[in-house]
Parts: structure tokens; C-alpha cells; sequence
């Protein structure tokens, strides 16, 4: 991931993205052990599962379109996406994953998604 060039003004900002390199320089996913990325808005949330050794996206879920497990980025969707990331998971025989919350501090809506993907089967 690259650094950005100039200065980030938004405090809030700043520090999101501060994290989002500490997380990235320790976090890289495998063909066995894929990264799952979770990028959040106010309104909804997308998972991506990819493997960082082939640059290649394997699956991604999120809550809005048309086949869209969920209505809203809130708590119940995030529950309702996390199973459904974790159905995406065994159909792709795949059992352990590595989390990647992209910078966003672990409470609230990132916490009960990890919590669902891992209440339905898979180790992150």
C-alpha cells in the first residue's frame, strides 16, 4: 500500500489512516489464509476476501446491490453479512482467514461482523 503525499488535515483522518499502514505492514493473506478487508461507510459495509500473494480478490460481499444479504450497515446487517461471508468461506473450502478493518477502530459494527464470520465457522 502506498503512503500518501502530503499532509492529511482531518485529524480523525490521520489517525485512520496511520492505522491502516500499521495493519498492512503485519496483515498479508495466502491462497490457504486469505485477508479479509472490511471497508465501512455510515451507510453500508462491502467484505472483500483476498489474497495479497496472487493480487486477486476471491470473493466479496457487501450491503447494498442486488444480491445483497442485508439493507443497512448497522449492527444486524453486519450480523447478516458476516454469515453470509462465512457461507462464501465453505464454498470455497476455505477455514482460516486473516482480518483487516482497514484502519476503522475494532468496536461497534467491525466487532459484531468479526464476531458473526467467526460464530459461523471460520477462524480469523
Amino acid at each position: 500500500m502506498r503512503k500518501v503525499l502530503g499532509k492529511i488535515n482531518n485529524p480523525t483522518k490521520a489517525k485512520e489512516y496511520r492505522r491502516r499502514l500499521s495493519i498492512r505492514k503485519k496483515v498479508e493473506g495466502t491462497a490457504e489464509r486469505p485477508r479479509v478487508c472490511v471497508t465501512k461507510t455510515n451507510k453500508h459495509i462491502r467484505v472483500q476476501v483476498i489474497n495479497d500473494l496472487e493480487n486477486k480478490t476471491l470473493f466479496s460481499v457487501q450491503s447494498y446491490g442486488k444480491d445483497a444479504p442485508c439493507e443497512m450497515g448497522n449492527t444486524e446487517g453486519a450480523k447478516k453479512l458476516g454469515a453470509a461471508v462465512a457461507a462464501e468461506f465453505k464454498k470455497a473450502k476455505i477455514q482460516v482467514g486473516v482480518f483487516d478493518r482497514s484502519g476503522k477502530q475494532y468496536t461497534g459494527v467491525i466487532k459484531v461482523l468479526a464476531d458473526s464470520i467467526r460464530e459461523n465457522g471460520v477462524q480469523l
